[in-house]
């Protein structure tokens, strides 16, 4: 067999992963202490095995993904598992899904899966023991094999039943020895009174239910325990015989007569369709569900083929924990950028690895100052935990420090504004944190940015030339270039500069450029490094405003003529909290660009101006070039296929046009072309 070989970074990338999970797990799960949250726990195993799938020689007996959880504590006695409690494999979308099903389907083919769902509960796993109906144990998993005797504080719980109800139809589960086994939580409710307790007495509020129930069951004082609000919900039922349990289902219906509390959200189901509307459906009520739940397990109903599919590892092949998107993950900083705001605040921004943090793919947040950064200390390379709670703008929770690569420096802001901003100054007011363009205050940066939203290149917008830019913002009436859209001829008619024709021609000429040809608006906004042919080129590209700006580094510099500098720049300025209310505020006023694409005879012919011509001037013959679908250059490359040679052309671009092969042709021949 052949050796499967990996690189070195890949190879020391997992053994990092592998000893920041394992200290995790051991404080979470036998300290009852939370270094980070389960979510970016998940996307940090996630990425493990992910590693481990790849490259399968960096799979080691004591990896994460090898275990379930941590060792039993010493102060309960320990007790074996007659079956273990295994976990399951996560699934994060409906590829993986599908994946799951068709590996299923490889070992039982031919076989009509039908499966059962159900809420995937944030508590404390427990198995309960029966005999004969009545419970004589309480089991924690612990490290799946070896879990914990909790009996005596479990019999406190108050809908754990210390006998099994009486039941005409599943009187043989009295019989003998019957395992139920669940999670025991605390509600939100009851979670929130307690905490609310807690505040008018000053004493420190506790962090989360799932801790607080764990906490509680792990406490020596049984009556401790009593005093808070837990409960027991039963997932699943064991018996000696697995012809008493023929399928999943029937093991709910089962807990449900012998009075243990299930979720009363089990559904069997007979298609991937069928269980993607499942979660959809839990996902969207899951804030008003009594517990906190992070997703659904979903599992193949008959036990009998369950039991045929076996074990991978240490998980079953016939079930699968799928994962909500996270409010918070991992991921690693590619690059730390900033972005100039219409004030001439200069604001860091971390471009990240893209990953899904509630539902949407994150790539970048603002790091809001030097301060900031300074405080978390995040550098280029290292791995950190973003959070995304509801509609709020993706944030740098946590540096994990312990996943740094050898040789990274801190980020020292002054130099990096010096590096990426050679051509400006930047102060930092006394008493404020954020560094501002020397010299250019905000009114005097907006009137720049409005004269070139309106200029020729942009939206070439009628009258609004400089002097009437510059009596819209000292009149205060716009703060930002959707402003203009929101004028009207009565505010107009108050300044010295309108009269009741120039007034409504104004505002006429800005009515008029509310559909704007998407290119012409994405060069008008001001995106540093994206000239006309760069707007051109990523509009042709990308065909929408929104693909632009969730566009990620690599989809931005497969464009033709974007490096990664320019790449860069564009994703900080849609990353710039400012520019995202920006977009925001043209779509209220219903500003709406419009993507045509160009086509004609030009199409895919790159073409250079160069010295005077008699019929038309250079951004003449750049728009006749473009609105026949060729591309209008500034200087000849590689890629030129015509010198347009008009008057008093310069050497040098005929001499490059020589060593490229570019074709040479003069104004004649060119307005051929165009006619």
């Amino acid at each position: 067999m052949m050796t499967q070989h990996q690189p070195k970074d890949v190879a020391e990338r997992a053994k990092k992963l592998r000893q920041l999970i394992q200290d995790y797990r051991y404080k979470y799960h036998v300290l009852n202490e939370s270094t980070m949250s389960e979510a970016a726990a998940d996307s940090l195993k996630h990425e493990l095995a992910q590693l481990e799938a790849q490259y399968p020689s960096l799979i080691t007996p004591d990896s994460p993904t090898q275990r379930v959880a941590g060792k039993a504590l010493d102060k309960f006695t320990k007790v074996a598992h007659n079956v273990p409690m295994i976990s399951l494999s996560d699934v994060f979308n409906r590829n993986e899904v599908e994946a799951w099903v068709a590996r299923m389907e490889k070992l039982l083919p031919q076989t009509q899966h039908e499966f059962i769902c159900d809420i995937k509960m944030d508590g404390l796993a427990c198995a309960l023991i029966y005999e004969d109906g009545v419970l004589i144990r309480a089991i924690t998993r612990g490290d799946s094999r070896i879990g914990e005797d909790v009996t005596m504080n479990v019999r406190t719980i108050e809908n754990v039943p210390l006998r099994l109800r009486e039941n005409q139809k599943y009187a043989h589960m009295l019989r003998g020895r019957t395992e139920i086994r669940g999670e025991i939580v605390m509600y939100k409710d009851d979670f929130a009174k307690l905490n609310q307790v807690r505040e008018a007495a000053g004493e420190p509020l506790f962090k989360n239910p799932r801790n607080l129930a764990a906490g509680t069951i792990r406490q020596l004082n049984p009556a401790l325990v009593a005093e808070r609000p837990l409960h027991f919900v039963g997932y699943d039922v064991l018996r000696e015989s697995p012809d008493d349990v023929p399928s999943n289902a029937v093991g709910y219906a089962m807990m449900h007569e012998l009075g243990i509390t299930t979720s009363q959200k089990t559904r069997v189901l007979t298609s991937i369709d069928e269980v993607m509307a499942y979660v959809d459906e839990l996902d969207e009520s899951r804030e008003q569900l009594p517990y906190n739940t992070d997703g659904i397990v979903v599992k193949v109903n008959n036990r009998a083929q369950f039991e045929q599919l076996g074990v991978v590892g240490k998980s079953p092949r016939g079930a699968v924990a799928y994962k909500f998107a996270a409010e918070e993950a991992t991921t690693i900083v590619q690059d730390i950028v900033i972005s100039i705001g219409r004030t001439g605040a200069a604001t860091p921004v971390a471009v990240f690895e893209p990953v899904d943090v509630a539902g949407t793919t994150v790539q970048h947040a603002s790091l809001h100052n030097a301060d900031e950064i300074a405080r978390l200390d995040v550098r280029r390379g290292d791995t950190v935990i973003i959070f995304k709670a509801g509609d709020i703008i993706p944030q740098v929770q946590k540096v994990l420090v312990e996943l740094r690569p050898e040789g990274t420096k801190p980020i020292q802001y002054e130099d990096e504004l010096a590096r990426q901003y050679p051509e400006l100054e930047f102060i930092r007011p006394d008493g404020e944190a954020v560094y501002r363009v020397k010299g250019a205050t905000g009114p005097i940066l907006l009137k720049r940015a409005l004269q070139h939203f309106a200029s020729k290149g942009a939206l070439d917008i009628d009258t609004l030339g400089e002097k009437n830019v510059d009596a819209l913002v000292d009149a205060g009436l716009v703060a930002d270039l959707a402003d203009i859209y929101s004028v009207t001829k009565p505010q107009l008619l108050e300044l010295e500069r309108f009269a009741d024709i120039s007034a409504q021609k104004l505002v006429d000429a800005i009515a008029e450029k509310k559909q704007p040809p998407l290119e012409r608006f994405v060069y008008g906004l001001g995106i540093r490094h994206v000239g006309v042919q760069t707007a051109i080129d990523l509009v042709n590209h990308f065909e929408s405003l929104e693909a632009i700006s969730i566009a990620t580094i690599e989809q931005l510099e497969a464009v033709d003529g974007i490096g990664v500098v320019v790449a860069e720049s564009i994703l900080a300025w849609f990353a710039d909290p400012d520019n995202e209310k920006l977009l925001e505020k043209f779509d209220a006023v219903g500003v709406c660009p419009q993507f045509n694409k160009k086509t004609g005879r030009l199409a895919g012919k790159s073409f250079v101006v160069t010295g005077t011509l008699e019929h038309m001037g250079r951004d003449e013959a750049a728009d006749a070039i473009r609105n026949l679908g060729g591309t209008f250059q500034t200087s000849v490359g590689k890629d030129t296929n015509y010198l347009v040679a008009g008057g008093n052309v310069g050497a040098s671009k005929l001499q490059k046009a020589e060593r490229y092969g570019t074709t040479v042709i003069d104004e004649a021949s060119f307005m051929e072309l165009i006619a």
